[in-house]
């Protein structure tokens, strides 16, 4: 049931969009044509509404120790200015939900230094995460401070993305932004309904095309969103909903939680061990269930393994689909569709690990008629530098 809309509501009604509950929220699904958004974003650019995600600050002389306690990944080997992205695990191992950690530019009330980062788990998860956080702190001197209800988070997706931001840059900060590495973020002034706002830019993103986020608070969004489409030259932006947000980041070939990835689920059978440390000094929650789900060979040489599925049909394959091999059952598809860039049918499946080499041909049961598909390498499609 939805109970949430973002600040970002009344300007999504005025642009037509169609809306769905996502994770509680009120958001738009798309505002033309999903398809039309989808190719947009991969030729121009497109806008996203992603404030539904959390925005947790975690801050303290022992936040980057706390960090590396409550989440699988090294965060206090992470640089300044750098993010991450990790997982925040169970002790069971299962998978609570995948996030991005920014570390900023160490700086208390008194001027002083300590260490800050912002946690940015997914929407639906966004209070469970907030509140593990809380629980795994006790031990630490840290605040751990829930900013999501305040915060809002714009994203400017696509090859024009860059030259579109500029616009509302004074000239002499230009280099913030086209000196900003990918999976990096930095304050840059934006110019805003006549006044200048320092806003936190991030280099990263979920359509696997360059572009940015930007953080805001909720009393600026409006503004925001409207002034980024104000400088966008016809054809160059195009709003864009959540149906295409997910036909590209499964192109992308990334993790949707509630699909890849769940509590029932562990990062090596979702091809996420290189994001577990195992090697970082000390216990973090989930350390020795992870381990022995390594030295089992979870994802490696028991259980079942993610993978790209490409269809050698036209039919797709969609979520909970048994996929088949010589008409047995080896795995489910947790995500499938056709993809509109590519021109055949994409899939994201869990297999028996001996079904999970590249190359491999595989069928999926779609409602009584196998349909042909084959093991490739994630991800399906990337884009051109």
């Amino acid at each position: 049931m939805t109970e949430n809309y973002t600040a970002l509501y009344e300007e999504h009604k005025k642009l037509g969009a169609s809306f769905t509950d996502f994770g509680g929220w009120q958001m738009p699904l798309k505002y033309s044509s999903e398809l039309a958004e989808h190719h947009a974003v991969r030729k121009a650019a497109g806008l996203f509404d992603l404030s539904h995600m959390g925005e947790v600050w975690v801050t303290g002389p022992d936040a980057a120790a706390f960090l590396d306690y409550a989440l699988v990944g090294k965060i206090s080997a992470m640089s300044v200015g750098k993010a991450k992205y990790s997982l925040i695990c169970q002790e069971d191992g299962g998978i609570i939900d995948d996030l991005i950690v920014y570390r900023r530019p160490a700086a208390d009330a008194a001027g002083n230094g300590t260490d800050k980062f912002l946690v940015v788990p997914n929407a639906g998860n966004a209070v469970v995460v907030a509140a593990a956080l809380a629980e795994r702190a006790a031990k630490f001197d840290v605040v751990v401070d829930d900013a999501s209800a305040r915060t809002s988070l714009i994203a400017v997706q696509g090859p024009k993305a860059e030259a579109i931001l500029l616009r509302l840059v004074p000239a002499a900060q230009h280099e913030l932004v086209t000196g900003l590495k990918y999976y990096a973020a930095v304050e840059v002034p934006f110019l805003v309904a006549g006044a200048t706002k320092d806003l936190l830019l991030a280099r990263t993103g979920y359509t696997g095309e360059d572009g940015f986020e930007i953080f805001v608070d909720n009393d600026d969004a409006a503004a925001l969103w409207q002034a980024i489409g104000a400088v966008a030259e016809e054809g160059e932006l195009v709003p864009a909903g959540l149906a295409c947000r997910d036909s590209l980041r499964l192109e992308a070939g990334m993790p949707l939680f509630g699909n890849e990835l769940s509590r029932e689920g562990n990062p090596y059978a979702a091809g996420l061990g290189p994001v577990v440390s195992l090697a970082k000094e000390g216990d973090f929650v989930g350390r020795a269930a992870l381990e022995a789900l390594k030295a089992g060979g979870a994802g490696a040489t028991s259980g079942r393994k993610l993978v790209g599925l490409k269809g050698l049909g036209r039919r797709a394959g969609r979520s909970h689909y048994p996929v088949l091999k010589d008409g047995a059952v080896v795995g489910e598809v947790t995500s499938g569709q056709p993809s509109p860039t590519l021109g055949y049918p994409v899939a994201l499946a869990y297999v028996d690990v001996e079904f999970s080499e590249v190359g491999t041909a595989l069928d999926i049961d779609l409602r009584g008629k196998a349909e042909p598909f084959e093991v490739v390498a994630l991800p399906f499609y990337k884009r051109q530098k």
